[in-house]
């Protein structure tokens, strides 16, 4: 049995809120559009985009690496705006086992959030945190928030 982790975020967006639930369970293929720096491409496997069972690979660039990360949708709550992705192949289940990506918007106080949260498991304590994907799951956002506002 491996480590447990999750990791959050929470990052402030000015675009409306339904840009983001929309882009990551109806249009994923428009993310490499809104963040090329990002994401290179979201190709539907099988079913359809923002349908649970359905199969998409991301390629993306993490650190100047070229990666890939094939996704089944585990779960899509339209009215509570969350989706989840269960990695089943790619470049992080060669290190990390039950990575799971859950995306959430929500209002607080007034104040709309993208809230990320990734979970996994490390083989042992050499295996570094996924810090580095926090980081780039943060940017991310920020370039699609900015791709809606400008």
């Amino acid at each position: 049995m491996g480590l447990k982790s999750v990791l959050c975020a929470k990052i402030e967006m000015k675009a409306n809120k339904d840009v983001f639930h929309d882009a990551f369970t109806n249009k994923p293929h428009h993310v490499s559009t809104m963040s090329p720096l990002h994401v290179q491409g979201c190709e539907l496997l099988e079913g359809s985009f923002g349908t649970v069972g359905s199969k998409i690979c991301w390629t993306y660039t993490l650190e100047g690496a070229k990666k890939i990360s094939k996704q089944i949708i585990e779960a899509v709550d339209h009215e509570k705006k969350v989706i989840t992705f269960k990695e089943f192949e790619g470049d992080l289940v060669n290190k990390y086992d039950n990575f799971k990506a859950t995306l959430h918007i929500e209002t607080k106080d007034e104040i709309d959030l993208v809230s990320w949260t990734i979970e996994y498991e490390r083989p042992n304590e050499n295996v570094p945190e996924l810090v580095n994907l926090l980081d780039f799951i943060i940017g991310m956002t920020k370039a699609i928030d900015d791709h809606h506002v400008n």
